[in-house]
C-alpha cells in the first residue's frame, strides 16, 4: 500500500482516538454537573462546579482543535501529488522523513519512521515549496531532500 495513505490512515486514527477520548470526558463532566446537587456547604459546591466548568471549557477547546485537525486531514486526502513539497507531501531527507499534514508525532510505516508535522511547524515552513535534491538548513545542520511524494 502507498506510504502516503498509510500515514494518512495513522493520522486519522490519531485524531479520531483523541476526539473519542475527549468526548467521553466531556460527557462525564456533563453527567457530574447534572448529578451535583447543592449542599449546605455553598462555597464548596460553587468551587466544585467552577472547577468542572473550567475543565469542561478546556476539553471543549481541545475538541474543537482536533476537529480542525480532522478538517486538515480531509484537505490532505484531497490534495494531489506534486514534485514540490506541499500539504500532504511525504518527504524523505538525509536527516528524517516527514509527512506534511498535522502534528501527530512519530509514525512508523513499513518503509521506516516518519514525523507527521503541521504545515505551520518550523521544519515544514522551511520545506514547503522545495523539491527533490534541494538542500535546506535546520538547527544549524544542512540536509538534502531525497524524495517527495
Amino acid at each position: 500500500m502507498n506510504t502516503r495513505f498509510l500515514l494518512l490512515d495513522s493520522c486519522k486514527e490519531y485524531v479520531d482516538s483523541r476526539i473519542e477520548r475527549i468526548t467521553v470526558a466531556v460527557n462525564d463532566l456533563q453527567l457530574a454537573l447534572e448529578n451535583d446537587t447543592k449542599s449546605s456547604a455553598g462555597d464548596k459546591y460553587e468551587t466544585g462546579r467552577e472547577m468542572i466548568n473550567l475543565e469542561f471549557n478546556k476539553l471543549s477547546a481541545q475538541l474543537q482543535n482536533f476537529r480542525k485537525l480532522k478538517e486538515t486531514l480531509h484537505r490532505v486526502e484531497n490534495s494531489s501529488n506534486s514534485t514540490t513539497i506541499q500539504l500532504g507531501s511525504v518527504v524523505k531527507t538525509t536527516g528524517a522523513n516527514y509527512f506534511i499534514s498535522i502534528p501527530a508525532g512519530e509514525l512508523t510505516c513499513e518503509d521506516g519512521k516518519y514525523y507527521a508535522i503541521g504545515a505551520n511547524s518550523p521544519i515544514a515552513q522551511i520545506l514547503l515549496g522545495k523539491a527533490e535534491a534541494d538542500n535546506f538548513s535546520f538547527n544549524g545542520k544542512t540536509f538534502i531532500i531525497k524524495e517527495v511524494n
